[in-house]
């Protein structure tokens, strides 16, 4: 029985060192003084760092992806939480489908689902627009919301919301009074999620987004075309360093959720 235990977290480390491998090596490259990329660096210089953030072009594009992320995140967060609420008092067989419809773009390869986007966008003129990356990207959010809102809702006892309903409150206040603080956890969940999720997504971006609103992924792939700078080196270890603070952020949340319960 040791053995095996022994052998099961043998493997679950190997399996998480394959993982962090290719972000342990980008993360010192980042710091190197050499003109191109190499590991381990000959020498060590803050330098792609200073040329990130003194180029107008690459502060252009952080300034549209993080835009895009929050707008994102908060406009996915209430359709999410919206729909959550309703497939959880819904009876009907057809309505609780819909559940799987609002989980399509989990499910669809995302490439199917750009190119699919792109002809849509091309059509009502959405390509290259700032609504146009929000209004993707609120679909690519919206299922982890919904699923995250879900898991709390299947927590809370609806009986609440009868007593509530009976004192004479309407169901819309009923839901922001007393439902929606014993599910704000879930809900700050899927916001993070939904943040994350804009903030790296890279494949639809590099279908409907161009111009002066080029999302920072789309930059950094368009410009490993040309040549490999070590400023995306730099770049990918801010964008891996905020991803890793908005999970531990859902960790905590999580942690402070059950210690409540």
């Amino acid at each position: 029985m040791a053995v095996s235990k022994l052998l099961l977290r043998a493997f679950v480390g190997l399996v998480l060192l394959w993982l962090i491998i290719p972000i342990v090596i980008i993360v010192p490259m980042s710091f190197s003084g050499a003109r191109f990329l190499a590991f381990p660096p000959p020498s060590w210089s803050l330098r792609w760092y200073e040329a990130y953030l003194a180029s107008p072009a690459w502060m252009q594009a952080t300034r549209v992806s993080l835009t895009v992320a929050v707008a994102s995140a908060i406009i996915a967060t209430v359709m999410g939480t919206a729909a959550a609420y309703a497939l959880s008092l819904a009876n009907s067989r057809l309505v609780r489908s819909l559940q799987v419809v609002l989980m399509l773009p989990l499910v669809v390869p995302i490439v199917i689902t750009a190119v699919g986007v792109f002809l849509v966008y091309a059509n009502v003129g959405l390509l290259a627009t700032m609504t146009g990356l929000i209004l993707a990207n609120v679909m690519l959010g919206l299922p982890y919301v919904i699923t995250s809102v879900l898991v709390g809702l299947r927590k809370f006892d609806p009986a609440q919301e009868m007593v509530s309903r009976s004192l004479g409150m309407n169901r819309l206040r009923t839901f922001f009074i007393v439902t929606l603080p014993q599910i704000r956890p879930s809900v700050i969940t899927g916001l993070l999620f939904a943040f994350i999720s804009a903030l790296d997504e890279t494949v639809v971006a590099l279908f409907i987004s161009g111009g002066q609103y080029q999302t920072l992924t789309k930059r950094m792939f368009t410009a490993l075309r040309d040549e490999i700078d070590p400023t995306i080196a730099a770049i990918s270890t801010l964008l891996t360093a905020v991803s890793f603070l908005v999970v531990m952020l859902v960790a905590l949340n999580a942690r402070g959720e059950r210690g409540r319960a």
